[in-house]
């Protein structure tokens, strides 16, 4: 029973992943995990990797 609960939980981890990022990608948005993701220039220009933010926000 144990097994079943364990493995219920992580498809609805897993699940719920992977309906957010399909939410995010019809919105449009290209790098999903970032804030600025709607609005970066980087990710408008289709040229967004895991790292494409990195000189787009200042640490203030």
């Amino acid at each position: 029973m144990t097994n079943f609960v364990v493995v219920v939980v992580i498809l609805l981890i897993v699940g719920a992943a992977i309906a957010y990022i399909v939410k995010e990608k019809k919105k449009g948005n290209r790098c999903i995990g970032c804030p600025a993701a709607a609005t970066c220039p980087s990710a408008q220009a289709g040229k967004c990797s895991g790292g494409c933010h990195a000189n787009t926000h200042t640490d203030d």
